[in-house]
């Protein structure tokens, strides 16, 4: 802990200072979640769009056509618009919405409160951390509006596919140079972001703030931030390099002697594995910052619930630390297809099954602390208890793809896409919403409408499961990803599944424009919370009033005498005591 002043700065004066350029990290994490809101919804549109198609492949989709008059003549998709449709899905989702808004959004907005300083110790890297990955997501959304439409190579773009230019097909060209451009400017903004979280877990700290006292959600954020500056560091200039093969003549990822249809290409000495490497170095950490938050966010939203600590609050940080460091210890099980030596796929196998280790203890932390516990039932609990049950649905799946002999015949197959939405996409979108039922009240100062969450809850958590679990049989019933139609005798048995899950998509769908409604209609004409309407005990809810002011916490910052998580007490207020209150407590263990 050192100057806890250092980021002071005057509140603003004009509305662009305080709504638009705004140095307050509180401000700043709105935008990242109103970022990340339009971008789902982006992205869902395009799952519906794609699941329409694999449940029906000739149907013709009204004004389909308006996206790519190339790409869907008479409304009805084609091949190339199907996985260009996929690539912007996937690229969407995993970078603008399950990295910004468990990590940026509600990560900027509270990991000072709870930390207890002013701001963050550099607001105007703040800023521009957002503005950067703004200007990121409208390079993205671009491509839909130029030449052959965006790039169909997928949110992985494999080499050579990706670097060889429009000879590759639709999008190949000026739309792979977009996707590039797009992530090597994001990748700037989360770096930004990464170092201002950082210093201000281990700077910005209040009187009384250890590390041992911060709360879960905080320490969640600042592994993550940890992992996102090594992992976005290697991801950045490995899209300079895919954009200097396209516009420079470059040869990094394009071998010699390469012919595409029919053309020899005027490259050699590049290697197409290259790209592999550098991209699964970040692409397997980001599963770890897509689901980590959402871990630290959950954690302290069973909390407050269950009224009692988590078996071990010093376990559950250490699990959390060994899953950032062995993610990069694993990322060759994304290449096991590639004709690796089979020594190097057991020494990326063998860390893939150390690390469910961490994740197991984790998840028994979790199940211990829930038995017995008297939790209270409401919407953020709730989607707390569905991220557990997806963590774990979807994490078991994990076990059989890392054994090579075994995903070497299900890699290629919806299997792998079951799994990874599961335990990545649909658990980080739980803890997303836990987050936003608990922290909305004092983000805004109104409750969210209870009954309109618990339906919103229940559809989502069964729609999902009806989903994504039949993508595992389809896996194993030999049913290949990426393919937009299924025309082959085995094949055409299964189109009844996909039926059902398409209409279960349509559905679950749209249950999430209930949680629209309620986050919007509650916005304004809520019902005015309490400072404390959860009766948590972190620093969150001790700020004089509610949303919290300009400073966070007044002309005084608070002092912390007690670990996070003091419940199951007797309190001159209940059963709990704040963090920041001197009142003593005897029966609870702060090493626990």
């Amino acid at each position: 802990m050192h100057d806890v002043s250092a980021a002071h700065h005057a509140p603003p004066t004009s509305f662009i200072r305080k709504h638009v350029f705004s140095l307050d990290h509180k401000v700043i994490g709105k935008q990242y979640y109103a970022l990340a809101l339009a971008a789902v919804l982006i992205g869902m549109v395009l799952s519906w769009i794609m699941r329409l198609h694999l449940g029906w492949g000739s149907y013709a989709i009204p004004g389909l056509h308006l996206l790519s008059q190339n790409g869907a003549p008479g409304n009805v998709m084609t091949p190339e618009f199907y996985l260009q449709l996929m690539t912007m899905h996937a690229t969407i989702m995993v970078f603008f919405v399950l990295t910004t808004a468990p990590f940026a959004a509600f990560g900027n907005y509270f990991l000072p409160i709870q930390v207890g300083a002013e701001d963050m110790p550099f607001p105007h890297f703040n800023m521009m951390s957002f503005w950067v990955t703004f200007v990121a997501f409208l390079v993205l959304v671009s491509s839909f509006f130029v030449g052959d439409g965006p790039t169909l190579g997928g949110w992985t773009q494999y080499a050579p596919l990706s670097a060889v230019g429009a000879v590759a097909g639709p999008g190949q060209g000026l739309g792979v140079v977009l996707w590039a451009a797009s992530i090597g400017i994001f990748c700037i903004g989360q770096l930004l972001g990464s170092l201002n979280f950082i210093t201000t877990t281990l700077d910005m700290r209040t009187r009384g703030m250890s590390l041992w006292r911060l709360p879960l959600s905080a320490w969640a954020w600042f592994i993550t931030s940890v992992m996102g500056l090594t992992a976005f560091a290697v991801l950045m200039p490995a899209c300079i390099l895919l954009i200097l093969d396209h516009l420079a003549g470059t040869s990094f990822f394009i071998p010699g002697n390469l012919v595409i249809n029919d053309q020899l290409q005027p490259h050699s000495g590049g290697s197409t594995l290259l790209w592999q490497h550098l991209f699964w170095f970040f692409g397997h950490p980001e599963v770890y910052i897509a689901i980590v938050p959402g871990m630290g966010i959950v954690s302290h939203v069973l909390i407050a619930n269950m009224r009692k600590p988590m078996l071990s609050h010093r376990a559950l940080i250490y699990s959390m630390g060994a899953l950032a460091v062995l993610s990069y210890m694993v990322y060759g099980h994304h290449m096991f297809l590639s004709g690796m030596n089979p020594v190097s796929s057991l020494a990326f196998s063998f860390p893939t099954l150390i690390i469910t280790i961490p994740s197991t203890v984790i998840v028994l932390i979790w199940l211990g602390s829930l038995y017995g516990a008297k939790l209270r039932i409401n919407s953020a609990s709730l989607f707390g208890l569905g991220f557990v049950s997806m963590f774990i649905s979807g994490g078991v799946s994990g076990f059989f793809l890392a054994q090579p002999s075994v995903d070497i015949m299900l890699h290629a197959t919806y299997f792998v896409v079951g799994h990874f939405h599961m335990v990545m996409g649909v658990a980080a979108m739980f803890g997303i919403f836990a987050g936003t039922y608990f922290w909305f009240p004092k983000m805004v100062g109104r409750m969210m409408n209870e009954t309109l969450g618990k339906i919103h809850f229940w559809l989502s958590f069964v729609g999902t499961y009806a989903i994504f679990m039949p993508f595992h049989y389809l896996g194993l019933a030999g049913n290949v990803r990426r393919y937009q139609a299924f025309v082959t005798d085995s094949m055409k048995p299964l189109i009844p599944v996909h039926q059902f899950i398409t209409v279960a998509a349509l559905i679950t769908g749209a249950a999430q424009l209930i949680f629209l409604f309620n986050l919007v209609h509650s916005r304004f004409w809520g019902e005015p919370a309490s400072d404390n309407p959860w009766q948590a005990t972190s620093l969150e809810w001790s700020t004089p009033t509610t949303p919290p002011p300009h400073n966070n916490f007044g002309d005084t910052l608070p002092t912390v005498y007690h670990d996070p998580y003091q419940y199951g007490v007797e309190s001159s207020v209940g059963d709990y005591v704040m963090q920041a209150s001197p009142e003593k407590v005897k029966t609870i263990n702060e090493e626990a």
